[in-house]
């Protein structure tokens, strides 16, 4: 599976890397939620992870949004970038206030179709955005 992310090297793209991950139930709850997002796709809230294996919480913020595919591809990714800033700015701080989170950092994924966290899948688009919080604000980090 290749995914895009800003600032990725390897002309933009890179392999997933398969994580351990810890899903609440209760950060679960509003799973299946559809956004509002600068593009105007229908964007679901998936799932929400937090994930300590790196030796620092990272709070995972995933999304289906099926017209970044590449079947009805008619979002790219220079488009939903500003999707991905938007989702971290108004959805992911507002939960993280709500849920007392201080991550190091959060990630915003974009998947056309739902997928278990870490799987392959090589049919499958995803955009990724990784962000530093300051104060209350989603920083976006080149990695």
């Amino acid at each position: 599976m290749f995914a895009w992310c800003r600032g990725c090297a390897l002309g933009g793209f890179f392999l997933i890397p398969t994580v351990l991950a810890m899903t609440f139930a209760a950060m679960t709850a509003t799973a299946e939620q559809t956004l509002h997002v600068p593009s105007g796709q229908r964007v679901d809230l998936n799932e929400v992870l937090l994930d300590d294996s790196m030796g620092e919480l990272w709070v995972r913020f995933r999304f289906v949004a099926p017209r970044i595919g590449k079947v009805s591809g008619s979002i790219s990714f220079d488009v939903a970038v500003y999707d991905i800033d938007h989702l971290c700015n108004e959805f992911a701080v507002p939960y993280l206030v709500e849920y007392a989170l201080e991550p190091e950092r959060v990630i915003v994924s974009l998947s056309d179709r739902a997928l278990e966290f870490g799987a392959t899948n090589h049919d499958a688009t995803q955009f990724f955005g990784a962000y530093r919080l300051e104060s209350a604000r989603c920083i976006w980090e080149e990695f």
